[in-house]
């Protein structure tokens, strides 16, 4: 099953590219969701995905890297939260997974973790590689200079796409023209 998916691309003050692509959820989360998400009774409507553009590459592994990717992991928490609270506040169940950990922020722990990386293969056919026990996104512009992360939510397309709007602006984000 091929997932419907509308990205956008922003730019921040410091000219950092964000994505924000709004899917369907795959297949995965659809029979797992229980595993994911235990404490939920409506099925996931939308994943959102994040995608920072990192300043370093993040296929090595040094301090440098590692104080990238937890301003990477603040950033999309602080966005994150804005988000699910807004949609909570409208009634819709949303959550948003911890990228270090896999696990959902505010929703029960599951049996299982999410991996983000392989949420955005699956939705955007983005290759993976593997290195050093661990798997690596390869943006088809940034390479492996991305960040992902990802939201969960029942909440309709038109309620995310307005709040994802208002929370851009609110950050100051302009929009880009995507090139795929």
């Amino acid at each position: 099953m091929r997932s419907q998916s509308i990205m956008r691309t922003f730019q921040t003050p410091t000219g950092q590219e964000i994505q924000v692509c709004l899917a369907s959820p795959h297949q995965f989360i659809l029979n797992h969701q229980q595993q994911l998400l235990p404490d939920w009774n409506l099925p996931i409507a939308h994943l959102i995905l994040l995608l920072q553009q990192s300043s370093v590459s993040l296929k090595e592994f040094n301090a440098q890297v590692v104080q990238e990717k937890d301003n990477l992991r603040a950033n999309f928490i602080r966005f994150g939260c804005d988000l699910i609270f807004a949609l909570q506040d409208r009634g819709y169940k949303s959550d948003l997974f911890d990228p270090r950990t896999g696990y959902p922020l505010f929703s029960r722990q599951g049996k299982l973790t999410l991996n983000d990386n392989e949420v955005v293969k699956a939705l955007l056919k983005y290759p993976l590689a593997s290195y050093k026990n661990c798997s690596l996104l390869t943006h088809p512009v940034w390479g492996n200079n991305v960040y992902p992360a990802t939201v969960a939510t029942v909440a309709p397309q038109n309620k995310i796409d307005f709040l994802i709007e208002r929370l851009a602006m609110e950050q100051c984000w302009t929009v880009q023209l995507n090139d795929f």
